[in-house]
Order: C-alpha cells, then structure tokens, then sequence
C-alpha cells in the first residue's frame, strides 16, 4: 500500500467540499492551492490507507478510535484558529491578515497529547461521565453541538460531522 494512487479529479471533488465546509463554518482554505491540493493529497492517501481523513501532517496509528481526534477538521482545529489564525498542517486560517497576504503562515505548537497522555485523559473522562439524566448527552468534537439520545447521530445537523466524531460529554 506504500504506492497509493490519488487522481487529480479526487483532490478536486474533496478541495471543493472542504472549502465549502470551511466558509460554511466561517473559515477559509490556506491561499496557497498548491499546498492546500497537497494537504488534500495526504487526506486521500490516508483514507484509502486507514478508511479515514487523518490529518496528514501528524501520525496515525491506524485505529480510528484512537485517531478520532486528528480526522480533519482535528479537535484542535478550532484552537489553533483562535490563537494562532491558521489550523496545525495550515489548511484553514481565520485570519483576515493571513487571506489577504499581509501575514505568512506560522509554524504552530502541536496540541494533540502524547499516546500516554491521551490514554489518561480519555480514563478520566470516562470516570467523571455519571450523570442521573435519563439519557447521555453526546457532543459533537468538531463544533460542540450537544443532544441527550441514547446514540449519537449518525451525521451532526451543524457541522456534517460524522458519528466517530462525537464524544459522550454526560
């Protein structure tokens, strides 16, 4: 599988259906097409690689129920947003400076924890989950959409992210 094959007409199909979820979420695509073709590029190969969009600048594993937090958007998208005005592989930006060419890209500290580190987190959120609501409440990852049913949705009403994407948040 090392010599995986992405056409030009797939990176084209996905290229205008993240910048359309990009605008509908407010954000925009890097200006660079080149590089953001590239980053699509890596999402397709990590798709047909793993069966998921994982980012393709960080490392997958491989089991999607450990890489949920970096299947673009990542968790840590809307973060690096805020602080820095573009995500960590630089595919989205939010910063008006940054669309116009008045301000480069920057290089950004990774968010993701360490394995360990996740591995913890995850236990300590599954701890503190009790709750006497008649049924859990899930949270969507991507946007923070909230809903009380005994699943999550198959597809979220906000942001169209997918089922994988939610987390049990009560």
């Amino acid at each position: 599988m090392n010599n995986i094959i992405v056409s030009e007409k797939e990176i084209q199909i996905l290229y205008e259906q993240i910048q359309k979820d990009a605008e509908t979420s407010g954000y925009h695509l890097n200006t660079d097409d080149n590089f953001v073709k590239d980053l699509i590029k890596g999402l397709l190969i990590n798709l047909k690689r793993y069966g998921y969009q994982s980012c393709p600048c960080r490392i997958a594993n491989g089991i999607k129920e450990e890489d949920t937090d970096i299947i673009c958007p990542c968790d840590y998208r809307d973060d690096d947003l805020t602080e820095f005005g573009c995500c960590y592989c630089a595919l989205y930006t939010s910063s008006e400076d940054i669309i116009k060419g008045n301000k480069k890209v920057i290089s950004i500290p990774e968010r993701r924890p360490a394995p360990e580190q996740r591995k913890i987190i995850k236990d300590m959120k599954r701890a503190d989950k009790i709750s006497s609501l008649p049924l859990p409440v899930w949270r969507c990852k991507v946007c923070g959409y909230l809903c009380a049913r005994e699943n999550p949705p198959e597809i979220c009403p906000i942001c169209k992210a997918k089922k994988e994407r939610f987390e049990r948040f009560i």
